[in-house]
């Protein structure tokens, strides 16, 4: 095997490594968790609000219906106290109407103690709703934030993951096939690092020690080898 071929791949390797970093840094940004977070708050919130929106609806629909009954009410008690008032009947027509208004202001009265009481639970489910709203818009605010800043850094790493991945391609043009298969096999088993030098007798792979004997048989092989890791070596 030629050296000028290992040296290339030992540049391919520094490119994959300098991109296997980027592509790390693509996947941690702070950012991103607090994008995350963000996101699972403004669900949630969500969900919160569209639970309390039920509720204040099923309210309303319910304190207009009492509205509505007390309106009637009202109407009614009205129609009956101008005909007692007016007069023109019986002891006894007047007496059962006197009876009926007397039992129509006590239902008003009931009445408009429930309506109050409802009043009295809808403003507190309106405010809820309300704050819940503005926490969401907050938070949604936030994350767009965060979303802003992750695209730019996306952006900007991604040009340089482009650059990295034109020059390994160069880098990559010069070296057999067969060798690179090889390469590629060995990156998935060995933690990105498939090939290394071989200085003062130390593989730079797994930086242990060939003995002089060991150093032949790595050497003597087509594709220099370290007999401990197996990495490729270049001398």
């Amino acid at each position: 095997m030629e050296m000028t071929s290992l040296a290339d791949l030992l540049d391919v390797q520094d490119l994959d490594l300098q991109i296997d970093r980027l592509l790390e840094r693509r996947q941690s940004l702070p950012e991103l968790s607090a994008y995350k977070t963000a996101h699972e708050q403004e669900q949630q919130l969500a969900s919160e609000i569209q639970a309390t929106a039920a509720d204040l609806k099923g309210l309303e629909l319910e304190f207009d219906k009492a509205e509505g009954e007390l309106q009637m009410l009202e109407a009614k008690l009205g129609e009956h106290e101008t005909r007692l008032f007016a007069g023109g009947m019986s002891a006894r027509e007047t007496e059962h109407m006197r009876i009926e208004v007397q039992s129509l202001h006590g239902q008003r009265e009931a009445l408009e103690e429930r309506v109050l009481g409802m009043l009295e639970r809808l403003d507190p489910v309106r405010d809820q709703l309300a704050d819940l709203e503005s926490r969401r818009d907050s938070v949604g605010q936030e994350k767009a934030g965060f979303e802003s800043v992750i695209k730019a850094e996306w952006k900007q790493i991604d040009a340089e993951l482009a650059r990295k991945e034109e020059r390994k391609e160069e880098a990559l043009a010069p070296v057999p096939a067969d060798l690179v298969e090889l390469y590629d096999k060995l990156r998935q088993s060995k933690e990105g690092v498939a090939i290394g030098r071989f200085e003062h007798g130390v593989c730079g792979g797994c930086h242990m020690t060939l003995s002089p004997a060991e150093q032949i048989e790595a050497f003597d092989a087509d594709i220099p080898r370290c007999v401990h890791c197996r990495r490729i070596l270049v001398a």
